[in-house]
């Protein structure tokens, strides 16, 4: 095993967070901003990239693996957390949003993961962190995630996050899965992915769900989230008082409001 060997635990339900334990020298990576809470022996330290290279390789090289990860949105930066002392200790991982945290054996999937540009949470050192540019000129530009979606190389653990429930689908080959574009999460390198249009002129002009569905083939596996971040920010959004100011449920007291704006 190249990869660093780690150990971990999912807590929580909706708002999960991941507990990684280790051993003496042992390193995880981790998106900026993630990490929850550490014990005091854990040696915290910012990074170009996923720290993959940083045993060979110049600058040039380590500035260009980190400018890949913002054509995907993310930070130029990493951050690692390596364990200093002589036994085991942890470090500890939080959900950005409500959802659940999927744990990816990478040595199960051929050493390949693809997923959605913001589903990267953390990674056993080793574990690349780069770009998936899409094949197709029509998932690029309607899929939903764009060209680019990150792909995660290695031979230890990745986890990644996604909103509301996840399932778990393995495809038969030839097997094939239409999924709104934006509940789709990870898959494997080799399901085919494509998108089609939503069939029908009423069903694109007023089914609400879109005009592209993802169309996804089999052999492979696929995770779906049942709440995608966007939908969820978009409800809130729509929710929010316009004023700014707080809205009651009574029907008297929001009758009063109205007449005395």
């Amino acid at each position: 095993m190249n990869n660093h060997e780690i150990d971990y635990k999912i807590y929580g339900d909706d708002m999960q967070y991941l507990e990684i334990e280790l051993d003496p020298n042992e390193t995880v990576i981790s998106e900026a901003g993630s990490m929850m809470m550490m014990n005091p022996n854990i040696e915290m330290q910012t990074i170009f990239g996923d720290g993959s290279s940083s045993g060979g390789g110049g600058l040039m090289d380590k500035l260009f693996a980190a400018g890949k990860r913002t054509l995907t949105g993310e930070s130029l930066f990493m951050t690692t957390f390596t364990n200093r002392s002589p036994g085991k200790d942890h470090v500890y991982f939080a959900a950005p949003y409500p959802g659940k945290i999927i744990p990816i054996d990478l040595s199960a999937f051929n050493g390949e993961f693809i997923c959605q540009k913001d589903a990267f949470l953390a990674a056993a050192k080793g574990v690349q962190v780069g770009i998936a540019f899409q094949r197709r000129l029509g998932a690029g530009f309607f899929g939903g995630e764009g060209f680019i979606m990150q792909r995660l190389n290695g031979d230890g653990m990745a986890f990644i996050h996604a909103g509301g429930s996840i399932v778990k689908k393995t495809l038969a080959p030839g097997e094939v899965l239409l999924v709104d574009t934006g509940c789709l999460v990870g898959m494997t390198s080799d399901v085919d992915y494509d998108i089609q249009t939503v069939p029908g002129i009423k069903t694109k002009l007023f089914g609400g769900e879109g005009l592209f569905l993802a169309r996804l083939q089999g052999p492979g596996t696929v995770y779906i989230q049942s709440l995608p971040f966007s939908r969820f920010a978009s409800r809130i959004f729509a929710a929010a008082p316009v004023t700014g100011k707080q809205t009651g449920e009574s029907g008297i007291g929001g009758l009063f409001d109205m007449f005395n704006d």
